[in-house]
C-alpha cells in the first residue's frame, strides 16, 4: 500500500483577512484527527476573491503558511491567494511540505473570466511528489473544465489531483458531474474542494473509477480520506472492476489530433471573441 489521509477543509469564510481562522481550523483537524498527513484549503481562502489583497510571494503571508504547515507536521495545499508578481497578478497555490519547505507554487492557468478579468494566466501543469506515496498535480477551479490540464497532469505521473475552488454560481451542478469525469477519464483519485460562504459547497472526493468516497452538502464540513496510491496503480493496470484500461487506451491508439497543432482552428476561430453580458441601461 501506498497510503495517504488527507484532511480537505470546507470552510465558511468571509471576504476579510482569514488567517488565524483557518489556522484554528487546521490545528483543530490535526488534534481531533492524528492520522492527518495533508490538509487542503480551498481556492481564494485567505483573503477572498479580492485582488487588491495580491501579496508577493514568498513574502509575510506565506512565512504564515510554512509555519502553519510545520507546526501541525502536514503536507498543506494552501487552496489559493492573489499573487502580485511584478505587473501582474496571478491565482496561486502554495505546496508545502511538513518542515515548513514550499515545494512547489502553481498558477491558475485559466482564470474565470469576467470574474478575474486582469487576473494573469500560469503558464504550466505541476505536479509535486510526496516520497514514499507518489505524485500530485494541482489544477484551481476553472482548470479543471479544459481537459488539456487534466491530460497533462497525468502525462506528468499524477496520481492525485487537488482542485481548491471557489464557486458561488449555478454551474456547480455541472463542476460536480466534471471532477467525478476527471477521476474516471484520468484515472486518478479527484479531490474537489469548495467553500462555503464564498462558495456553494458540495465538495467531494473521487476514485480512480468515478466512484464517490466523499461528498459534502451546503455548509461547513471537513472530508477525511485515505487515499492508496497503490489502488490507482491498480487501476491503470487492470481498469475499474476490470473495465476500461482508460490511459492505456490513449497512449496505444495511431491516431493524429490536429487540434493539437499550432495554428488557426476554422471551427474555433468562427467563435468570435470573447463576449460578456453588458448589464441594461434603462
Amino acid at each position: 500500500m501506498r497510503p495517504i489521509n488527507v484532511a480537505a477543509l470546507q470552510l465558511d469564510l468571509k471576504m476579510a483577512d482569514n488567517f488565524e481562522a483557518i489556522r484554528a481550523e487546521v490545528m483543530t483537524v490535526k488534534r481531533v484527527y492524528q492520522q492527518v498527513d495533508m490538509v487542503l484549503l480551498a481556492e481564494l481562502c485567505w483573503y477572498g476573491p479580492d485582488v487588491t489583497k495580491a501579496v508577493e510571494l514568498p513574502g509575510r503571508a506565506e512565512a504564515f503558511m510554512q509555519k502553519l504547515a510545520k507546526d501541525a507536521g502536514i503536507w498543506l495545499v494552501a487552496g489559493s491567494l492573489y499573487e502580485k508578481a511584478g505587473d501582474k497578478v496571478y491565482n496561486t497555490c502554495p505546496v508545502i511540505d511538513p518542515r515548513g519547505e514550499v515545494v512547489q507554487r502553481y498558477r491558475k492557468i485559466y482564470p474565470f473570466l469576467p470574474y478575474e478579468t486582469g487576473v494573469a494566466c500560469g503558464d504550466r501543469c505541476q505536479v509535486f511528489e510526496v516520497p514514499g506515496v507518489g505524485k500530485f498535480g494541482v489544477s484551481i477551479c476553472y482548470d479543471m473544465w479544459i481537459g488539456e490540464t487534466m491530460r497533462q497532469m497525468t502525462a506528468l505521473g499524477a496520481e492525485v489531483v487537488l482542485h481548491p475552488s471557489m464557486t458561488n454560481t449555478i454551474d456547480r451542478e455541472a463542476e460536480v458531474a466534471i471532477s467525478r469525469a476527471n477521476a474516471a477519464m484520468h484515472q486518478v483519485y479527484f479531490l474537489d474542494l469548495n467553500l462555503v460562504g464564498l462558495g456553494v459547497g458540495r465538495s467531494g472526493i473521487y476514485g480512480p473509477g468515478g466512484e464517490i468516497l466523499c461528498q459534502a452538502s451546503l455548509g461547513r464540513e471537513i472530508l477525511i480520506v485515505e487515499l492508496d496510491l497503490d489502488h490507482v496503480a491498480r487501476v491503470r493496470e487492470r481498469g475499474w472492476h476490470g473495465l476500461g484500461q482508460v490511459l492505456k487506451s490513449y497512449r496505444d491508439a495511431d491516431v493524429h489530433f490536429p487540434i493539437y497543432d499550432r495554428g488557426a482552428n476554422a471551427a474555433f476561430e468562427a467563435l468570435g471573441p470573447m463576449h460578456f453580458h453588458q448589464a441594461k441601461k434603462y
